[in-house]
């Protein structure tokens, strides 16, 4: 990481502003070749206007702003300079490629994130939240980011490993310098301390099915039969005309997906293709991959035409949906009389995609399966599966000591679970995790971050 890197931070296409980010030791002497002033010193945490000049033809490029970053006191610990100019893609890239030219080399996807990591800015845990919080798609997983981003995750984690460390010390102590095994009430009194810290941790690792239901959110897939009104429902619910709506049977012929949130629940909907049997063979394709779709999703709306009656490929579609988590949807209500009624357990809301009647109602049962977890906790939720796989094996093992204890195994068997425990607990936080892990983790961030 002795090299000097460039990105373009903000995203592509036109903008007002565009910023580009440098970091390195020579990120200074690089902006002072593109600005012509080998003496240009910027006051660190200050704006500076430059002009920047065409390395070959010395026309001006562009008139900038500049912002020193000096190190240590910078994102990435290393001198950092972000460079602010129009929002034109030429502008972008020719400034980009003038750093190029000036020994920098292009940062690998979450390279500047990496960096802070190596020189100690930040842990591990707060450079995913930066990622979570620049993906986030609700406020209030938005928030779940920014907090763990505070480091609220690393405060909570640390008085457990402290104590695990503690436990860890009396045992090696006692493996070193006792020749008798450990006594009774000893035994029992770390037996006790491991199960406090088993507790904590296991009601960090409850939250996880909240926390991943506020960043990754529902998968539902609207079916049915063509023209039941998937494709008019799907435009209903997220508020505007994304579907094309005809009344050519099989109009939607490929699946669309759009996201939107209910109750900060990020939903990610699906209008899927008619199903039912077709020698057209786009058409068959588009049915196949609906009944993927409906094996996948985290729930099935199967919705019918409330002006006819059931239709033997709607009973067909019902016998595919019966195993899966899905509900029923009785669309065209608006019309005089709705042929379809039903008696039983059945999920069944009655609703109109024409006038938006039992839409809410609608809403309120997609989310219903899932309310159990409470996305509205005011407290820390764990929303990455990684944290929450490494809690899990940090439990399992703990509990293996506990086990080991019990059965007055010797220090040796019962330090194992743990030493396993606190690298676990450290891979969480950074401190003992693999290059090759660091390597995959930062490849999931953009570019410039």
């Amino acid at each position: 990481m002795s090299d000097t890197i460039v990105a373009l931070a903000t995203p592509l296409g036109r903008s007002g502003i565009g910023v580009i980010r440098l970091s390195g030791a020579d990120s200074l002497k690089i902006v002072r070749k593109l600005t012509r002033d080998e003496n240009f010193l910027p006051e660190p945490r200050f704006a500076a206007l430059k002009k920047l000049y065409d390395l070959e033809t010395s026309d001006v490029i562009d008139e900038t702003v500049i912002t020193y970053f000096k190190s240590p006191q910078s994102f990435t610990g290393e001198d950092v300079i972000e460079i602010s100019c129009h929002g034109s893609p030429v502008i972008l890239r020719q400034i980009i490629d003038f750093c190029l030219r000036l020994d920098a080399r292009m940062a690998d996807a979450g390279e500047f994130s990496l960096r802070a990591l190596a020189n100690g800015r930040m842990n591990l845990s707060q450079a995913e939240a930066i990622r979570d919080l620049i993906d986030a798609q609700s406020i209030a997983s938005a928030r779940q980011s920014v907090r763990q981003l505070r480091g609220e995750l690393s405060n909570a984690l640390q008085p457990l490993k402290d104590d695990l460390l503690d436990i860890i010390v009396v045992l090696e102590s006692s493996l070193e310098f006792v020749e008798d095994d450990l006594p009774d009430f000893q035994a029992q009194n770390i037996k006790q301390k491991l199960l406090t810290i088993l507790d904590g941790l296991e009601k960090m690792a409850a939250t996880f099915q909240a926390g991943k239901l506020l960043r990754e959110g529902l998968k539902v897939a609207l079916v049915g039969r063509p023209n039941v009104g998937k494709s008019s429902l799907f435009n209903a619910l997220l508020g505007h005309e994304r579907a094309i709506v005809t009344s050519i049977a099989g109009t939607t012929r490929d699946q669309l997906h759009e996201r939107f949130t209910i109750n900060n629940i990020p939903i990610s909907l699906i209008d899927t293709a008619g199903l039912r049997k077709t020698s057209d063979m786009v058409e068959s394709i588009g049915v196949e991959r609906s009944k993927r779709t409906m094996a996948d999703a985290d729930l099935v709306v199967v919705l019918l035409d409330g002006s006819e009656n059931l239709t033997v490929e709607d009973k067909e579609i019902f016998n595919q949906a019966e195993d899966l988590n899905h509900l029923i949807a009785v669309n065209k209500s608006d019309l005089a009389q709705t042929k379809i009624k039903f008696d039983g357990n059945e999920k069944v809301l009655y609703i109109s995609a024409k006038t938006g009647e039992g839409l809410n109602e609608l809403q309120k049962a997609i989310i219903e399966p899932f309310s159990a977890h409470d996305t509205e906790n005011t407290g820390f939720l764990i929303s990455d599966a990684r944290h929450n796989d490494l809690l899990r094996r940090s439990i399992l093992e703990i509990e293996t000591s506990c086990r080991s204890i019990d059965e007055k195994m010797s220090e040796e068997i019962i330090l194992i679970g743990l030493h396993n425990a606190i690298r676990f607990l450290g891979e969480i936080t950074g401190e003992t995790t693999t290059e090759d892990m660091l390597t995959r983790i930062f490849s999931t961030f953009c570019i410039g971050k």
